[in-house]
């Protein structure tokens, strides 16, 4: 694995030019709505999380666990993984008649959120810079992985290869399912509700964007309405990103890295 410096987020790998960008932010209500598709997580999120009142909490979550696992410090991944773990540990209940038992410490399931992030976070990147090369695909698949290794995900349950990941991640996707309970925590992250006021005024292109990197079948199922209109504001405003976001200074695409590993040292509780 081939390493070097860069800023101040430290050491990385090929991910960095996927990982480290910002952009990927953009596809973060695809990918928590592929999440709670599934009944285990969904559930799970329902009756614990309260991300959906909370929503930049849970991106200041995710983010921060994602730069810290890929371009972090052995401290830096240490602390992050605790955070996430005492998060965890409340989140479980038995299967009833009518609904799955779950665990946020079930390896399959942390398996499917790794997933979703490294699916969203590649579909994100082609859209705006084009496939990456053969040798790159392989090298973020496999960084990828760590997102889920790092808790209690076995290695061997990340698919071998890009391949076998394209066949098992179909195949969860069929299986989807858009429970009342997770069709509620959509319309409530997507509404902006909770949000500060300049914030909200963004809300009408976060729900285009997030419907359009939907999959048909569940951006249906979400109530999620898609007519050739919002099929053309979408297809401009990935024209407007691809032309503009590529040429923005590194500086700027990989600024968050940064500020969330700062963020994270300075808490003195994690270190």
């Amino acid at each position: 694995m081939r390493w070097r410096s860069v800023g101040y987020c430290g050491p990385v790998t090929t991910l960095s030019d996927v990982g480290r960008d910002a952009l990927l932010v953009a596809g973060g209500g695809r990918a928590i709505l592929l999440q709670i598709a599934n009944p285990g997580v969904g559930r799970g999120v329902a009756a614990h999380s309260d991300f959906a009142s909370r929503p930049l909490d849970r991106l200041h979550s995710t983010l921060t666990y994602v730069y810290a696992q890929a371009f972090g410090t052995d401290a830096d991944k240490r602390a992050v993984t605790r955070r996430v773990n005492r998060a965890h540990a409340p989140v479980s209940a038995e299967a009833t008649l009518d609904a799955p038992g779950y665990s946020a410490f079930d390896p399959a399931l942390q398996l499917w959120v790794a997933a979703t992030l490294y699916d969203t976070a590649v579909r994100v990147r082609e859209l705006v810079y084009g496939p990456l090369g053969p040798e790159a695909a392989r090298q973020v698949y496999d960084d990828y992985a760590v997102l889920g290794t790092a808790l209690q995900m076995p290695e061997d349950l990340w698919p071998s290869g890009p391949e076998e990941f394209a066949v098992y991640f179909e195949a969860e996707t069929a299986r989807l399912e858009v429970t009342p309970e997770a069709r509620a925590v959509s319309r409530q992250l997507l509404s902006g509700q909770s949000l500060p006021a300049w914030l909200r005024a963004g809300m009408p292109l976060v729900r285009l964007v997030t419907a359009g990197l939907l999959p048909s079948q569940l951006r249906a199922a979400y109530g999620l309405r898609w007519t050739p209109r919002q099929q053309r504001r979408f297809g401009r405003v990935l024209g407007v990103t691809r032309a503009v976001w590529p040429k923005l200074p590194r500086g700027i695409r990989f600024a968050a890295c940064s500020f969330y590993l700062h963020k994270l040292r300075a808490a003195p509780d994690e270190r």
